[in-house]
């Protein structure tokens, strides 16, 4: 299991392919590569037994998969709850310490970091924290960018992406806001948003919108 692999399973994971199918274009968008190397690498774990790819279906977790995908997410989120709410980091900064982190957390050493944090249920970026049990509350896995003209959506999780967590605190977007939808650019172009929180028209980028999780 490499990182590169763990990647894979956490961000399918992310995208709803713990009990549904996403597709290449999803995985490719939310880990800025391209899509032949998504097909690549996602044949690569269809042989090893961590997904299952269905030509023009899509993809999803096996049961090993998503037994690593929930034990990767879980380290990964608890050690960026305890950067932010212990160590005082920004946002931006927690992916990559995170990152490090989970790949040395034992069971045990998990279950005492989540005790001495109060057993929280979602990290800073708003993301579920599975239990120690493994058990889990479903996110809303519907992407920004999918909400249809004219609909009123809330903002629920982030993807903990760096450039992404910088852009959203300079434009002071925030879970829990509320956002109607005004516009979609054609071409891939940026939705054009109003936050009913704060009374701000927003553009946000293509991108962007798919790293964005509404209900």
């Amino acid at each position: 299991m490499t990182p590169m692999k763990e990647d894979y399973l956490k961000i399918i994971f992310e995208l709803g392919g713990a009990g549904a199918k996403v597709s290449n274009k999803q995985i490719a968008i939310s880990l800025n590569i391209a899509a032949g190397s998504v097909t690549e690498m996602v044949s690569k774990m269809a042989e090893e037994g961590y997904v299952i790819h269905e030509p023009y279906a899509g993809i999803s977790l096996t049961e090993e998969g998503r037994r690593l995908a929930v034990m990767l997410v879980r380290n990964h989120r608890l050690w960026e709850t305890f950067l932010v709410n212990r160590l005082g980091y920004e946002l931006p900064e927690i992916d990559e310490e995170a990152e490090k982190l989970e790949h040395v957390t034992s069971p045990k050493l998990a279950n005492a970091l989540d005790d001495a944090l109060g057993r929280p249920s979602r990290c800073p970026h708003g993301g579920i924290i599975p239990d120690r049990d493994g058990n889990y509350d479903e996110d809303s896995h519907l992407v920004l960018n999918d909400v249809e003209d004219g609909k009123t959506v809330v903002v629920e999780r982030f993807i903990d992406n760096h450039d992404l967590l910088t852009y959203l605190g300079d434009i002071k977007l925030d879970i829990g806001d509320k956002l109607t939808v005004k516009k979609h650019d054609p071409f891939e172009g940026p939705v054009l948003v109003e936050n009913l929180t704060d009374k701000q028209n927003l553009t946000i980028g293509y991108k962007a919108a798919h790293y964005i999780f509404v209900r």
